[in-house]
């Protein structure tokens, strides 16, 4: 969208290119877009032709769209090529109430951040009617004018009421012209006003209310009528994205890797996609979201995606692991994810009487492990149970889970995925397990 500017002693006159036609979707988007049509609807007193504004619209029948203070008008042609001329009013705000609303702004910094960054929060509406200053319409509050000679409005206003709200979906700042204010006018009043502000004597004190604190919960539930429809969630994604292919151009920075980053982007488009399928899963909504990994339990994430050899080292430098026992960790991580990487690692004592039910559930389990050739176990410390050889070894986790695990070598290594009960995991430490 284009706006031809034309600074006029009231403000600025701006003209817009007519909006191609809306094929599907909602007419409008933005919070501002939808508060200014619901002010409509609440104003308008024939609903059909309101419908019959909103399909003009819809099929690209307004021409360009001049706004000015108080006024905008547009040129809305009928399907049976007939053309008029429709204008709708809207009274400017006076000059107290302008000072009103820039002292607001300039008095709240979230705001006047907002208005210098091009944006108008919704709050803002809230804080300005507190004030006295209404920037939306009220009912009666807009006008109608139109060649056509109807007294109330027709299709032809209500049609460029409804390209207003596509204009406020990429410029808010249309309603503040509307008003009497052109957008260079008021931030040139606004920084004006903020710099006064600032040279001011060291004996004003400030106001911890100029402090803006964001949106209150109860503001934001009740603007809920105005905000637009969530959009239709994506579709799932069959097949990761392929990572582009970094060679070929200017060489690298000094210790960057272009497999390395190869290999990053692949491995963030594969998260991606699982991540989205996980979120349109039914099951989200009532599963939480997992805890964030550590660089640590990352580093060994990304290594048992099988990232090759240079960069298997990089990351066993990385956490200060041999290559053994990042293999190790690996083998714990694909097992067990972080639960398996955390039993690998870390020893810990169960409390007395917690201690006491998983030795019984293990002496329970080891009797009918004996018939089968297991073997003796005795506990060893914290949450480790061994066999008399010291060739296998059950851990207790935290998550109340058991994992086996074998000496391989004077290490001990990952036999097999977590189980429920003793029994179970002792079943992956048999000969034929």
């Amino acid at each position: 969208m284009t706006g031809h500017h034309d600074d006029t002693a009231g403000g600025s006159e701006r003209t817009f290119a007519a909006l191609p036609p809306a094929r599907g979707g909602a007419l409008v988007r933005s919070w501002w877009g939808h508060a200014w049509l619901k002010a409509l609807a609440d104003t308008a007193l024939d609903r059909e032709q309101v419908k019959r504004g909103r399909r003009h619209a819809r099929a690209g029948a307004v021409g360009a769209v001049s706004v000015r203070p108080g006024r905008i008008t547009a040129v809305v042609q009928d399907r049976d090529g007939t053309r008029h001329r429709a204008d709708v009013l809207w009274q400017q705000l006076d000059a107290s109430a302008w000072d009103r609303l820039l002292d607001l702004v300039a008095d709240r910094a979230g705001h006047l951040a907002a208005l210098l960054d091009g944006d108008l929060p919704p709050v803002l509406v809230e804080d300005a009617s507190t004030a006295g200053v209404e920037l939306l319409p009220g009912i009666g509050d807009v006008e109608p004018e139109c060649d056509c000679g109807a007294w109330d409005h027709c299709a032809h206003s209500l049609a460029l009421c409804h390209q207003v709200a596509r204009l406020l979906d990429q410029d808010p700042f249309v309603l503040l012209l509307l008003r009497g204010r052109g957008e260079r006018e008021l931030l040139d009043a606004l920084q004006e006003r903020s710099a006064a502000w600032a040279a001011a004597p060291p004996g004003r004190e400030a106001d911890p209310e100029r402090v803006d604190a964001g949106v209150p919960a109860a503001e934001a539930y009740a603007a809920r009528d105005v905000l637009p429809p969530l959009p239709a969630p994506p579709p799932p994604v069959e097949v990761p994205g392929t990572a582009p292919a970094l060679g070929g151009g200017a060489p690298p920075a000094p210790g960057v890797s272009v497999p390395a980053l190869e290999f990053l982007i692949g491995d963030a488009a594969a998260r991606a996609r699982r991540l989205l399928a996980e979120a349109l899963s039914p099951r989200h909504p009532d599963t939480p979201p997992p805890p964030e990994l550590t660089p640590d339990q990352d580093a060994v994430r990304l290594a048992a995606a099988g990232p090759g050899e240079a960069l298997s080292a990089r990351l066993a430098a990385g956490t200060r692991r041999d290559p053994q026992d990042l293999a190790l960790a690996v083998r714990a991580w694909r097992l067990g994810g972080a639960a398996g990487l955390a039993v690998l690692a870390e020893e810990w004592t169960p409390d007395p009487a917690e201690l006491a039910r998983a030795a019984g559930r293990l002496a329970a389990a080891q009797e009918d492990g004996e018939a089968d050739g297991a073997g003796a176990w005795r506990w060893a410390s914290g949450n480790r149970w061994t066999t008399a050889d010291g060739e296998a070894q059950l851990r207790y986790g935290r998550d109340g889970r058991w994992w086996p695990y074998r000496d391989e070598d004077g290490r001990w290594a990952p036999a097999g995925p977590p189980a429920d009960d003793p029994a179970g995991a002792l079943a992956a430490l048999a000969p034929d397990g």
